[in-house]
């Protein structure tokens, strides 16, 4: 339906609509000044709430879990600190047994953003599996240490895997995932593999990489490495394979990972961290 044609006025129509120009601009120009204002603000309270969870003294506000012994027992002082570093370290151990092993820190995370250094030494325990070769990790969304029984080897929990060179020449990206106990979604769907690998490029063992890994509760997680993201997966969940040993009251397969704690891994490749820092996400 056309409307009727009629003639209106024209003499104030250029004037109403300047009124109405400079209206919009100055609220623009304020909202403008208003959002720089409050990003500043944002942004010097997101830096201040950085957490040195490590203090590079010693190893206060961490437990270690060994298999093969109690919650607590640092076996051959297999973590320590040298230098302002928390070393692994093997120079205690005449074979390595499966002593499968993680260092815990004090209090689970659910949405946090977790920074830190790592390198590997030339120490490798040969009585290890062969793909623990310069490989080690950083748990998260796990079980408590002391709610892992003796003879049990990983923790319910998600990895952070990190992978050196093996002077093989094949391609060995570091920041992937792994899952002992647990399940994620990846690209929409569940995936079905124990570790996927993410986009880094290879490392040589003995240089120190940058880690930065950001979880979202049981939504969103992120891996970073030197800065670039590599990797992206969701729903973080209880379930699949892997973790053997457990109690199962701790194995509800199905169960989403809102929280957990964050422990750095010993499986027989020696390995140093550095500069570990955490901040609470919203």
């Amino acid at each position: 339906m056309k409307p009727n044609k009629m003639n209106f006025p024209t003499f104030n129509r250029p004037s109403f609509q300047l009124s109405q120009l400079l209206a919009i601009f100055l609220l623009l120009l304020l909202f403008y000044s208003c959002g720089k204002s409050e990003s500043k603000t944002t942004v010097k309270s997101t830096e201040a709430e950085w957490e040195t969870i490590f203090n590079g003294k010693n190893l206060e506000g961490w437990t270690a879990k060994l298999q093969h012994h109690e919650s607590g027992d640092n076996y051959a002082n297999t973590f320590r600190v040298v230098d302002g570093i928390i070393q692994v370290n093997y120079d205690g151990y005449e074979r390595f047994d499966e002593r499968y092993g993680h260092l815990f820190y004090k209090k689970p995370y659910s949405s946090f953003h977790l920074k830190f250094d790592y390198r590997f030494t030339d120490q490798w325990m040969e009585d290890a599996p062969s793909y623990t070769y310069r490989n080690s990790g950083v748990m998260f969304h796990s079980q408590a240490p002391e709610t892992i029984l003796k003879e049990q080897d990983w923790p319910i929990s998600v990895e952070y895997q990190m992978l050196a060179d093996a002077g093989d020449g094949k391609p060995r990206p570091t920041g992937n995932m792994c899952s002992p106990g647990t399940e994620v979604f990846f690209n929409g769907e569940m995936d079905p593999r124990h570790c996927i690998s993410s986009s880094s490029p290879t490392f040589p063992w003995d240089e120190w990489v940058h880690a930065e890994l950001i979880v979202y509760s049981d939504s969103l997680v992120i891996h970073k490495v030197n800065g670039e993201q590599v990797l992206e997966y969701t729903n973080p969940q209880i379930g699949g394979g892997v973790a053997n040993r457990f109690d199962p009251s701790y194995k509800v397969d199905g169960q989403m990972l809102k929280e957990g704690y964050i422990g750095l891994q010993a499986e027989g490749q020696g390995v140093e961290f550095k500069n570990i820092k955490i901040k609470e996400l919203n």
